[in-house]
């Protein structure tokens, strides 16, 4: 197969340092509030998002270095298959993020809720769309297993 290449769209500013990343710290990005801050030429692109209440972000995991098919997640004491966990060590590393969209001011998007660290380059913005019907019911894998060993 050919090789795929992307060119990012913007960036993430978040309070998240590399090293948060480096050491392994868990980041926590409930109401933290970070800004993507999307290149000048693509500013246009942003037309008529301000009336979406979250959107999905794209990104690069540009400190990934190497990836694990195996991997245990912090919040579990099992190993899981990569594909089943939100692990960063990935075959490629890009990540899918929904994020609350709290304003739009230019080319700078103030979100919340976003736990990728500062310099996080932006692959795309889509808006989000609750994809779920109503009466279809969510599976959660084993991280729902755990949430009911926990109560």
């Amino acid at each position: 197969m050919d090789e795929i290449r992307y060119t990012p769209i913007g960036v993430v500013r978040s309070p998240f340092l590399p090293d948060h990343y480096s050491t392994g710290r868990r980041i926590e990005p409930k109401d933290t509030v970070s800004t993507i801050e999307v290149f000048p030429e693509y500013m246009d692109g942003l037309r008529d998002i301000e009336g979406f209440s979250h959107i999905v972000l794209l990104c690069h995991l540009h400190l990934t270095r190497e990836y694990a098919l195996v991997v245990q997640p912090r919040s579990d004491t099992v190993t899981h298959g990569v594909f089943a966990t939100r692990s960063p060590r990935r075959p490629n590393p890009i990540s899918l993020s929904v994020v609350r969209l709290n304003e739009v001011d230019g080319n700078f998007l103030h979100v919340a809720d976003l736990d990728l660290v500062d310099g996080t380059p932006v692959l795309d913005i889509k808006p989000y769309f609750p994809a779920t019907p109503d009466d279809e019911q969510v599976r959660t894998g084993w991280m729902q297993a755990r949430r009911q060993q926990e109560q």
